[in-house]
């Protein structure tokens, strides 16, 4: 449950320190962050707004204008806050590979989505089109059956019927 209110107050801190309980911030003006310096770092961290540097082992103001502190205050592989076992090296190196494999997943799921939609069925446009051709192709069918027949009703009128074959005249 420690760790778990821990990073609850990391989340804190990174918010500006107008925003914060009146109760803390009178609490760092009664005290302030140095008195913890060369103490232990669990000391330090009890107060929210405060930094521990552990190189040199001071306890320091968390900068809240910078989300990140600067490297002349303290190095990032150094800095904790929130919880001692975390430095912000390291926080920043599992957040970003976090994010971009939340990023990816993301990716390759809109674009399973997308083509198992595509591919699922064909949608009622093409289904409509489908149709309509076939009904064209039926009545083209249809049309050219019955010129075939008009074309050979007059061929027989004017008596110029093809026979089916024209030796078939001779076999008799």
């Amino acid at each position: 449950m420690a760790p778990v209110l821990r990073l609850c107050s990391l989340a804190l801190a990174l918010l500006p320190l107008a925003s914060l309980p009146a109760a803390v911030t009178a609490q760092d003006a009664a005290g302030g962050c140095h008195q913890y310096t060369n103490r232990s770092c669990e000391e330090c961290l009890k107060n929210v707004t405060c930094l521990w540097c552990a190189s040199s082992k001071r306890c320091m103001e968390y900068p809240v204008r910078r989300i990140l502190p600067p490297a002349d205050l303290c190095e990032l592989r150094s800095a904790r806050w929130g919880v001692c076992w975390v430095n912000f090296e390291a926080l920043i190196i599992a957040m970003s590979v976090v994010g971009g494999t939340l990023l990816i997943m993301l990716g390759v799921c809109c674009c399973c989505c997308c083509c198992k939609k595509k591919s699922k069925k064909p949608d009622k446009d093409d289904e409509r089109a489908a149709r309509e051709r076939e009904k064209r192709r039926v009545r083209q069918e249809e049309r050219r059956a019955e010129m075939k027949s008009r074309h050979d009703e007059i061929r027989r009128k004017y008596g110029l019927f093809k026979e089916e074959n024209p030796y078939a005249k001779f076999e008799n």
